[in-house]
């Protein structure tokens, strides 16, 4: 299994950034504009890209407020279902330490690549969404590629 990981600093608390991984509109404001459903532990958030009717379904869980949400991918691209997604918080200091991972990849697929930047550029989306009010969630999120 392969993982894809990375680290940001968010000058917000860390329950504002559980707020925005753990509820429709919070990641609404950061992945994917038109996100619905029930963020809470057990809950489900759908989260549409570029077929509205075929949204990528996240199942969230763990959910430990201010330290950790944990999602596991139910629907979505093939390479995706049955991994996680996971979001570990820490306040060294002014600002919150997010620790993400998607784990589960079966191997490192050349859209795992492409996911890896994607992730970056949706990490920094919920940065700019939790210090400045607006983030780049689709379809106004940084294209990197013909992927998206």
């Amino acid at each position: 299994m392969v993982d894809i990981l990375h680290r940001i600093g968010i000058r917000a608390t860390p329950e504002a950034v559980t707020h925005a991984l753990s509820t429709a509109d919070g990641v609404a404001g950061w992945w994917s504009a038109t996100t619905t459903g029930d963020g809470g532990r057990g809950g489900r958030l759908s989260v549409p890209f570029d077929d509205p009717t075929h949204p990528y379904v996240i199942e969230v869980v763990d959910l430990d407020p201010g330290v950790s949400v944990r999602w596991r991918v139910v629907a979505g691209p093939p390479e995706w279902v049955g991994t996680h997604v996971e979001f570990r918080l820490s306040r060294p200091d002014d600002r919150t330490v997010v620790l993400f991972r998607h784990q589960g990849w079966a191997e490192p697929v050349e859209f795992m690549h492409h996911c890896s930047t994607k992730w970056a550029t949706y990490l920094l989306s919920l940065r700019e969404h939790l210090e400045t009010g607006s983030g780049r969630p689709r379809p106004h999120d940084l294209k990197i590629d013909d992927w998206g």
